[in-house]
């Protein structure tokens, strides 16, 4: 089973898609007899590497927004320290 095919949401495989629903439309029986089969697992190869790539992308971004709130958080921790330390002096 494959994800809803979307040809915006899937920007690397659109001509793979366009090729497989295409292979559908001009064989509506033998679909069910293997003739888009090629089709169909190069869609998965590429939906696989499609991904991947997202998954390396969305961590790089997570590690970018941890240390950003690490930054904030040490920043916010020496502010009220400071103002603890004023407010008893």
């Amino acid at each position: 089973m494959h994800p809803p095919l979307t040809l915006h949401r899937h920007l690397m495989c659109a001509e793979i898609i366009e090729q497989f629903q295409k292979c559908h439309v001009d064989h509506p029986i033998g679909k069910f007899f293997g003739e888009c089969t090629d089709l169909k697992i190069k869609l998965d190869r590429c939906f696989r590497q499609e991904k991947s790539v997202k998954r390396k992308a969305n961590f790089e971004e997570s590690k970018k927004l941890k240390e950003r709130l690490r930054a904030y958080k040490k920043e916010t921790d020496e502010v009220s320290s400071e103002e603890s330390s004023f407010g008893h002096g």
